[in-house]
């Protein structure tokens, strides 16, 4: 039997996750996931593939919409959320133009001393303006400051089995490695290794999901979230082992078939759909 055993948010895209008992699941994913970002002074995203000290910031959702971080050396912080009547101002996820409520001179210092670049906090106000790519997605889907999709399902059986191979490999002093390296937001139990490369459509209690796409990892997996440090698992395993075209894969992206369902621990995972063989 496959089960749920692992829900994770990440209130501040690229920063530290949290682990959940229960979350709701919403349109854009589950609620409170990646609703704020850093950026930089033109409004591109600020990512730990480029800034990994971001991995020790450790924001916590706070009653009233706002945030509370922590990092190494800093004042914890305190944000309020930002009144949509402030105006939103134009930024960007890799190629996706959307938009976000400036935090505030307050957040903007605090983020620039922790990577000691200039850099802005911003507000995910409105969850319906971005989508997800349309070759992967229907017209009613969204998405929040995720990468590309509402959310990431990784496999403990297929962790095992990649630290198994890293362990046979160069670099077998790096492993093994933690789920929190691969930043999922729903980690299951009880399957085979890499089942989930065929599932198609899925329920996890009452929610229901469509698996739109193996997801393509990139350097971040290698940020130690620990520590910050950088080293070269797992990406080197990933390219010997779980290669597909120009990327390497772990874990599958996920879009919610409808939201308000309740997602929680212990809950049973079925397949109800499986890729064509």
């Amino acid at each position: 039997m496959v089960r749920l055993t692992g829900l994770f948010r990440y209130p501040v895209k690229s920063c530290r996750g949290t682990p959940e008992d229960r979350l709701l699941v919403e349109r854009a994913g589950l609620a409170g996931d990646r609703r704020w970002m850093v950026v930089d002074p033109g409004g591109v995203m600020v990512t730990g593939r480029k800034h990994p000290r971001l991995v020790l910031a450790v924001p916590r959702l706070t009653g009233d919409g706002g945030l509370e971080v922590t990092g190494p050396g800093l004042p914890v912080l305190q944000v309020a959320e930002p009144d949509p009547a402030v105006g939103a101002v134009p930024v960007r996820v890799h190629r996706s133009d959307t938009a976000g409520v400036p935090a505030g001179p307050g957040p903007d210092e605090w983020f620039s001393r922790l990577l000691g670049a200039d850099v802005r906090l911003v507000h995910l106000d409105d969850p319906d303006r971005r989508r997800p790519d349309p070759e992967f997605s229907e017209p009613q889907d969204r998405v929040s400051y995720a990468d590309g999709f509402p959310l990431l399902l990784t496999s403990q059986g297929s962790l095992d089995a990649l630290n198994d191979l890293i362990a046979d490999g160069p670099n077998a002093a790096e492993g093994p490695l933690p789920m929190s390296r691969f930043r999922p937001n729903v980690v299951v139990s009880g399957a085979a290794p890499w089942a989930e490369d065929g599932w198609r459509r899925i329920t996890i209690g009452d929610a229901a999901f469509r698996a739109v796409k193996p997801c393509a990892r990139c350097v971040f997996t290698t940020v130690d979230p620990e520590t910050a440090a950088k080293g070269r698992e797992p990406m080197v395993t990933l390219a010997r082992h779980r290669r597909a075209g120009t990327g390497v894969l772990f874990g599958v992206n996920l879009i919610p078939d409808e939201p308000g369902a309740e997602l929680r621990l212990g809950a049973e995972l079925s397949v109800t759909e499986q890729a064509r063989s």
